[in-house]
């Protein structure tokens, strides 16, 4: 009895604060136990906890063609599960209810028809979608997008007089010519990969699958042969692996711009990393899974779907997903390793984040430059420093790319500089610093170095003032030139710097207690205060430091 007055509350709550319920919906169609099954769904749903919600959706099916919104949480909860066959059966079962009339819909029918290779289909239902109330300017631009590539499939041409969404209606083109086998297509690909605006490197791997299709190996081998494995994104990595070993068909067996489900699949991945730059995951994994339903080959598109977890805290879910990077594909497996190193690390702690990386390094006999650098990574992010500087000196001996060096000199500095071996520390960053003057961070570091040695201040104000001019938005380096400010007595000017950095990282121990010195000197001394009782509140505060906050808790800054 009390459960029921409870949800009879609840409904009438909803009723009046959200149209949850329709207005077709009456009390004695629905029961008891549906709707505080459906109740906890939406909770759960909205709580991004989609697995729990999806549980609860398919205990209330009751309320399938009763209630307006069920289906389509229903059919979102089941997409985002990966289950895209299931969620399309359920729009099937339900297209003729007024009920299935939404984006997302008839969005899987259109897939639905094209994975069966009938475009007619597919059209009527995109005539059917472009219609809806709901288009947004968004999904405007994914409509169009599947508009001409549904064309180009059907009519065997171009759409001429298309709507034009820049850069992405380049890719889809390029794509499009390739499909067609259009002779232009070697162009489109070559303005596309060397942009300068943009960072096209992915779309380096969709040239190679198009040299091999056209049976032109060496061309695709000299494309790769510039590329360094070390600042490689993982996609092109392992492409150049497969070349190098001449594992040509792999290209094949992934990624074809002959088949038009590859295609589409490739599209609504870029609308997936569109939606992750955002940080909005719930949207990105959506059309990563509709990405994987057309084309499940291309196993790499996964590594978006386990950053988007992993960002999430959803390591359960990462760490599954990661399996299917196997063993076979180097330098996919080794991604592998790194990302459940970083979820140990989460878990558990770094000693065994460390521990799990540094055992499957040693059984790859010849490890590459990659693997080295992301081993060194590990053991710096450890505070192992010497064992970093080990492996980071093993890659500058060895390698001549100015670019790569002139990182590895950063970092080797950094470790030497956390050992206290200040002279090997600045002989690294001036070198790094002399290959590219203008790197703010290493200008950054360097000059912080050298406030916290109480050594060349006006030297080190002026790197400073050179890296504010090229990163003005970057926290770290606003919290150093406030800082220095600091150390020279301008406190006015100092405080106007460490305001805004602790704005921008306001869980940043070193932050707050800046800007707890600075009101301190300012003598706005119970601000300076709860800054600093900020930092006792935060997680991973070294121990000297935590001592150091409780001095000036009680005591203040001495000779202030």
């Amino acid at each position: 009895m009390f459960t029921k007055k409870i949800i009879l509350i609840l409904l009438i709550f909803l009723s009046y604060q959200t149209q949850v319920l329709s207005k077709s919906t009456t009390l004695n169609e629905l029961d008891a136990k549906n709707l505080s099954n459906y109740f906890s769904g939406i909770v759960a749903y909205e709580n991004k906890e989609n697995n729990i919600a999806l549980k609860f959706f398919n205990s209330s099916k009751k309320l399938l063609n009763k209630h307006d919104p069920y289906l389509k949480r229903y059919v979102n909860s089941l997409v985002l599960e990966g289950k895209v066959s299931q969620a399309i059966n359920i729009v099937k079962k339900n297209i003729k209810n007024e009920n299935s009339n939404f984006f997302d819909a008839h969005l899987l029918l259109i897939l639905d028809n094209l994975k069966k290779n009938d475009f007619n289909k597919a059209y009527d239902y995109f005539n059917r979608i472009k219609n809806l109330s709901e288009i947004d300017r968004f999904n405007g631009a994914i409509l169009e997008s599947l508009h001409q590539y549904l064309y180009v499939f059907k009519e065997k041409k171009i759409l001429k007089n298309k709507k034009s969404f820049g850069k992405l209606s380049l890719i889809s083109e390029t794509f499009q010519r390739c499909y067609l086998g259009d002779q232009k297509s070697d162009v489109y690909f070559s303005n596309l990969i060397n942009d300068v605006e943009v960072d096209y490197s992915r779309y380096i791997f969709f040239y190679l699958s198009y040299l091999i299709d056209n049976n032109q190996i060496v061309e695709a081998k000299k494309l790769v042969n510039d590329i360094e494995y070390i600042n490689a994104t993982l996609l092109l990595s392992q492409a150049k692996n497969w070349l190098e070993n001449e594992n040509i068909e792999k290209f094949k067996e992934i990624f074809s711009c002959k088949n038009h489900n590859d295609l589409i699949s490739e599209f609504l991945f870029l609308i997936s990393n569109l939606y992750s730059s955002q940080d909005d995951f719930n949207n990105s994994n959506f059309y990563l899974n509709l990405s994987y339903f057309l084309n499940p080959k291309f196993v790499f598109n996964l590594s978006l779907v386990v950053e988007n977890q992993y960002l999430n805290g959803e390591y359960k879910k990462a760490k599954k997903i990661l399996k299917n990077f196997k063993r076979d594909d180097k330098f996919y497996y080794w991604y592998r390793v790194k990302k459940e190193a970083k979820i140990i690390e989460h878990q558990v702690n770094k000693k065994e984040s460390l521990k799990y990386i540094t055992s499957e390094f040693i059984k790859i006999d010849h490890p590459n430059n990659k693997m080295i650098f992301d081993v060194a990574n590990f053991y710096k992010n450890s505070k192992q420093y010497g064992k970093a500087i080990e492996y980071y000196s093993m890659l500058i001996d060895s390698l001549d790319d100015e670019d790569i060096k002139t990182d590895l000199l950063y970092r080797r500095g950094g470790s030497y500089e956390r050992m206290g071996e200040y002279k090997k520390a600045d002989k690294d960053l001036l070198e790094s610093l002399k290959i590219d003057p203008d790197d703010a961070y290493v200008l950054n570091y360097l000059a912080y170095s050298w406030l916290e040695r109480n050594y060349k201040i006006d030297e080190a104000i002026i790197m400073l003032e050179d890296a504010y001019a090229s990163k003005s938005n970057d926290p770290y380096i606003i919290d150093s030139i406030g800082w220095a400010y600091y150390l020279v007595e301008d406190y006015v000017k100092a405080e106007k710097f460490l305001k805004r950095a602790v704005e921008l990282m306001p869980d940043d121990p070193i932050v707050n207690d800046h800007y707890g010195d600075i009101l301190w000197k300012l003598n706005r001394k119970i601000q300076a205060r709860y800054f600093w009782a900020n930092v006792l509140k935060m997680e991973d505060v070294e121990k000297e430091m935590l001592e150091i906050i409780n001095k000036k808790l009680t005591e203040g800054l001495k000779n202030s």
